[in-house]
């Protein structure tokens, strides 16, 4: 990588650094997750302005340094303000920068999961319903934790599915549920319709609750892969 490159990338979330900078996550488009220094940013005359704020797509200049890059130019592409302004839709964009933070290594590209964010992000904007599930269902599909959802993950039987086990990797039928430990239990039209969430655009509405049971149910799904808690998706009543 050369000591200056160029690149767009969302703002996952900042951390103060000394009196006036601060260490901002990103995930951008050819690089994967990175962390930089944005100098000065704290300073009311900063040339940064509200341009590294969580949630902003923006274009970079990065000098690339020993521990920690150095942002040196930001320009805003989508600010999706919208997200800021409405606290049911901030609580969902949250756990979805949150998600992504936790799941992807450091300067590893993926641009995959980088479309995926714009996308949710986009819908989030847009008032789209379930974007929490659909947006978590796909991330972990191409992170390497795909859920089986469409037969047992236990016997691999396609018989009725009635639950979700995070240890055994997807939805299961009643005869596996009485043996899982850890299993949620859910109706064979949720498991369904996370199916659907996996292979569709988002957008397809839901019943609030069928939306809550999707959601914790991949919440148990990758803490349980990524063995540490994702502590943005507890609660979350709509997305």
């Amino acid at each position: 990588m050369p000591h200056i490159y160029k690149d767009e990338g969302v703002v996952l979330k900042t951390i103060k650094l000394g009196e006036a900078d601060r260490i901002v996550t990103l995930f951008t488009r050819q690089n994967g997750k990175v962390r930089a220094v944005a100098k000065g940013i704290r300073k009311t005359k900063s040339r940064f302005g509200a341009r590294l704020e969580p949630f902003t797509r923006t274009d970079l200049v990065i000098y690339k340094g020993r521990n920690l890059d150095t942002i040196t130019q930001a320009d805003i592409v989508t600010s999706f303000d919208e997200i800021r302004c409405d606290y049911t839709k901030l609580r969902a964009g949250v756990a979805l920068l949150d998600v992504v933070e936790k799941i992807t290594p450091e300067r590893e590209r993926a641009f995959p999961t980088y479309a995926l964010l714009i996308g949710g992000l986009r819908a989030l904007a847009e008032g789209r319903p379930n974007v929490v599930p659909s947006f978590l269902v796909k991330l972990l599909s191409i992170s390497g934790y795909h859920p089986q959802l469409s037969s047992c993950a236990g016997c691999d039987q396609e018989a009725v599915l009635g639950a979700f086990s995070p240890a055994l990797g997807g939805a299961i039928c009643e005869m596996c549920w009485r043996d899982a430990g850890d299993s949620i239990r859910m109706s064979s039209a949720d498991i369904a319709l996370m199916s659907h969430l996996l292979s569709s655009d988002f957008g397809p509405p839901a019943e609030i609750g069928t939306t809550i049971a999707m959601t914790q149910a991949l919440r148990s799904y990758a803490e349980y892969h990524l063995e540490r808690p994702l502590k943005t998706l507890h609660g979350l009543t709509a997305s």
